[in-house]
């Protein structure tokens, strides 16, 4: 059965954005200035990163079988433009499902973090859920829905904006990190602690 990751770009101060949405060129500048190319499922987008940073990436497109995410990333990439870069589908938590997105790889659940995960898995077989977004994190870490954390450690303090984690109910321990040093990234891979 699928297991459950949650990743994002993180600043050293824990933000996956700045102040008014701002930062994402500190956050997301890895993906571009290496010499290594990554091509993703849209052909009009290829990555450059260094050469640890494509074997991470090449084990996360890999694992990863479907994708939850919330109504507000979505919304922020215009729905990636149709197709997600990882080429697989997508499960936007939301309350209301926009119009003109039928016969996407976009599915649209109204009822909860937990249907969206439940119908990921369904879906991703032996692969990961991947989750996506601060928000979605927090709801599946408080859910007890996480089994991994993948975070994207970048070298960069953006003093305020939007946290990866925000605060929890509990203590939440982790196990690892598994880690690999990209040029302008840190990978860092933990696995939930089950009591």
């Amino acid at each position: 059965m699928a297991k459950v990751m949650a990743g994002a770009c993180m600043s050293l101060d824990g933000y996956i954005s700045g102040p008014g949405e701002s930062g994402f060129e500190h956050l997301f500048r890895w993906l571009g200035e290496g010499d290594v190319e990554m091509p993703t499922a849209q052909p009009d987008r290829v990555l450059r990163m260094s050469e640890a940073s494509a074997g991470h990436m090449r084990e996360l497109v890999a694992d990863t079988g479907a994708i939850v995410v919330g109504r507000r990333l979505f919304d922020m990439t215009r729905g990636w433009g149709g197709k997600h870069p990882l080429g697989v589908p997508v499960f936007v938590v939301t309350h209301r499902p926009p119009d003109g997105w039928a016969g996407t790889p976009f599915a649209f659940v109204t009822d909860g973090v937990e249907s969206a995960v439940e119908q990921a898995k369904a879906v991703a077989g032996d692969r990961w859920v991947g989750v996506n977004g601060g928000s979605m994190a927090q709801q599946c870490l408080h859910a007890g829905l996480l089994d991994e954390l993948r975070i994207d450690l970048i070298p960069v303090l953006l003093g305020g904006g939007v946290p990866f984690f925000g605060e929890l109910p509990k203590t939440i321990e982790l196990s690892g990190p598994r880690i690999v040093a990209g040029t302008g990234v840190t990978h860092l891979s933990y696995e939930v602690t089950r009591p």
